[in-house]
């Protein structure tokens, strides 16, 4: 069983979305990443060697892991603990700079969803042998609902988990149910390399994760 948490949480102007999951017995590893407007500001990741193999009681202790860590982030940022560099939007020609909002109390609120982005979402990347040309990616996803209708203006972001400089791509699918993701490939870091492609947060809808090679492809499908 994989276990993971995402919320939403506001400290000042600024809300940010916190996602933690399992990664499971493979890599065993508990993953937590902050993002703000689709950009990651931070990620902590911690491992549960000592519960392998898991069982019936290493199981709900790896669960209260999983949500513990993901308290403890939450908590961080609410408390203002936990430094955050907000990316700044470029100033117009001739615009004077406006003094940042004072940082205030947070509180968690919940992200309202459309109520067509409440059902269970299949995600599927269409071009899974021709994504990477050179050193551009790019991702055509397809989101559609249990049914087989496609959805549109579901949110979809791409990362390189492992790279050098970890950064998170995202676009929104328009009303045919498909969404294009560019990007120039990062440096790839030592270790596990991954292409992780997910909806935005509170769809019901699992990533896809492709390990990556040394020369970076999606293996068949």
């Amino acid at each position: 069983m994989v276990f993971g948490h995402n919320s939403n949480v506001k400290f000042g102007a600024h809300t940010f979305h916190v996602q933690t999951e399992d990664r499971g017995t493979a890599h065993a590893l508990i993953d937590t990443t902050v993002y703000y407007q689709g950009r990651v500001l931070h990620r902590r990741t911690n491992n549960y060697l000592d519960l392998l193999p898991l069982d019936e009681d290493s199981q709900q202790a790896l669960k209260l892991r999983v949500d513990e860590q993901h308290r403890v982030v939450l908590e961080e940022i609410r408390n203002g603990e936990l430094q955050l560099a907000i990316p700044q939007p470029p100033a117009a020609p001739g615009a004077k700079a406006q003094p940042s909002a004072p940082q205030g109390h947070a509180e968690l609120s919940p992200a309202p969803l459309p109520a067509a982005q409440r059902r269970k979402l299949v995600l599927e990347l269409l071009n899974a042998r021709s994504w990477l040309v050179g050193k551009q990616a790019t991702l055509q996803v397809a989101v559609q609902g249990d049914e087989g209708s496609s959805v549109s203006g579901v949110e979809v972001f791409a990362e390189i988990e492992g790279s050098a400089a970890p950064a998170v791509h995202g676009s929104k699918t328009g009303s045919t149910g498909r969404a294009t993701i560019t990007f120039e490939m990062p440096k790839l870091g030592a270790g596990d390399v991954a292409l992780v492609i997910r909806v935005g947060p509170g769809d019901g809808c699992a990533p896809l994760r492709y390990s990556l090679r040394a020369k970076p492809r999606v293996p068949a499908v």
